[in-house]
C-alpha cells in the first residue's frame, strides 16, 4: 500500500475515533450514559426502511456540496460560496418547475429544470472565476459574499414573484407531482437523485484524473506559475472551474426542491454549504470518498434527530460531533505532511549514506 494512501486512511480514522471519543465526553456531561446513546444513535438508522433510507436522501445534497468545494479546490480556489450557488439552483429549480409542471411531460420537465438548474448555478459561479481571473480578487471573499446575495435575491423572490398564491407565508406553492424525482425504493423517499449524484460524483473523478481539463486544472492547483510557463491560461481555467462548482452546488438545489422539499421556502435548509464543505475536507477533496463520507453525514443526522426524540440528548450533539471530528481531520493534515518531511529526510540520509 502507498505510504501516503496508509497515512491518509489511518489519520482520517483516527480523526472519526477522537471526534466520537470527544463527543462521548460530552454526552457525559449532560448525565447521559454515551455508550447508550451511540448505541441508540446506530440501531435507530436501521431500524426500519424508512429511517434506512433517508440517510441517502440527506447524503444526496451534501454530496454536491461537497464536490462544488473539492472541485475548485484541485485548482487551488477556494469556493466558499456553495450555499449560495445552492440558493440559485433551488430558485431556477422550483421557478422552472412551476412554469412547466403539468404542461411538459415529466421525465422531459426533468430533464428541462436540471439542464437550467446547472447552467445557472454555472453562471453564478462563473462570476466569481471571472473577477478572480480579471481583477485578482480573493475567491475566498468574493465565493462567501455571493452567498448573501443569493440570500437577498431568494427571499425577495419569495415574498413577490415566487409567493404562494395566497400571499400569506414566504414559500412558493407546491409543485405539480409530474416534476417530483421519482422515488426507486417503495416505502421511503429515496428517489432518484441519489443515484445522480453519485454518478456525478464518478464523472466528476473521471474529469479530474482521466481528462487533459483535470490534468490541467490540478496543474495549476500544483503551482500556477509553472502551469503558466507550460502553456496553460489559468485565468481560463478559474472560469471553467467556477462554473463547474457552481453547477454541481445548484444540483443540491435541484434535488432538495424536486426530490424532497416539492416547493421552496424561506429560511431552506442554511448549513447545506458548510456541511458540504466539511465532508470535502474529511474526504480530502476525492470524489468517491465524498460519497462515502456524504453517507456517513446523512447517517449521523438521521440518527442524531431520533437519538434527540427518544433519549433526551440535543440532537445539536450530532453537528457539535461532526465539528470535532473536522477540526480533528484538519490536524490530521499537519500529521500526514510531518509524517511525509520524516520519509523525506530518511530516503535523503539513505542517499548521502551511499
Amino acid at each position: 500500500m502507498n505510504a501516503k494512501f496508509r497515512d491518509l486512511l489511518l489519520t482520517t480514522f483516527l480523526a472519526i475515533v477522537l471526534g466520537l471519543g470527544l463527543s462521548a465526553v460530552m454526552i457525559l456531561f449532560l448525565g447521559k450514559n454515551p455508550l447508550d446513546a451511540f448505541g441508540l444513535l446506530f440501531t435507530s438508522i436501521i431500524r426500519d426502511q424508512y429511517t434506512f433510507g433517508d440517510i441517502f436522501v440527506k447524503a444526496t445534497p451534501l454530496i454536491f456540496t461537497a464536490l462544488s468545494f473539492a472541485f475548485t479546490f484541485k485548482a487551488n480556489l477556494f469556493n466558499i460560496g456553495a450555499q449560495g450557488q445552492f440558493y440559485i439552483g433551488a430558485v431556477i429549480a422550483v421557478w422552472s418547475s412551476l412554469l412547466m409542471g403539468g404542461k411538459v411531460p415529466g421525465p422531459l420537465a426533468l430533464l428541462i429544470v436540471l439542464i437550467l438548474t446547472a447552467v445557472g448555478g454555472g453562471i453564478w459561479g462563473a462570476l466569481i472565476g471571472y473577477f478572480k481571473a480579471r481583477f485578482n480578487a480573493n475567491e475566498f471573499l468574493t465565493s462567501m459574499m455571493s452567498t448573501y446575495v443569493a440570500l437577498a435575491i431568494m427571499n425577495y423572490l419569495l415574498r413577490t414573484v415566487l409567493m404562494e398564491k395566497k400571499g400569506e407565508y414566504p414559500q412558493t406553492d407546491a409543485l405539480n407531482e409530474s416534476v417530483w424525482l421519482p422515488t426507486f425504493v417503495p416505502g421511503t423517499r429515496l428517489h432518484i437523485g441519489f443515484i445522480l449524484a453519485v454518478l456525478v460524483a464518478v464523472g466528476i473523478w473521471v474529469l479530474l484524473y482521466k481528462t487533459p481539463l483535470g490534468y490541467r486544472i490540478r496543474a495549476v492547483g500544483y503551482n500556477a506559475d509553472a502551469a503558466r510557463m507550460s502553456g496553460i491560461d489559468a485565468k481560463k481555467l478559474y472560469v471553467i472551474a467556477f462554473f463547474i462548482s457552481g453547477a454541481l452546488a445548484a444540483g443540491a438545489g435541484y434535488t432538495e426542491v424536486n426530490g424532497v422539499q416539492h416547493m421552496l421556502l424561506q429560511g431552506f435548509n442554511p448549513d447545506i454549504g458548510s456541511a458540504g464543505l466539511g465532508i470535502a475536507i474529511l474526504a480530502n477533496a476525492n470524489p468517491i470518498g465524498i460519497i462515502f463520507a456524504s453517507i456517513l453525514f446523512g447517517a449521523l443526522n438521521v440518527g442524531g434527530t431520533i437519538m434527540g426524540q427518544m433519549s433526551g440528548i440535543p440532537s445539536s450533539i450530532i453537528e457539535l460531533m461532526e465539528g470535532f471530528v473536522m477540526v480533528f481531520v484538519i490536524l490530521s493534515y499537519f500529521v500526514r505532511a510531518r509524517l511525509e518531511n520524516r520519509r523525506e529526510k530518511r530516503k535523503l540520509q539513505k542517499k548521502v549514506e551511499e
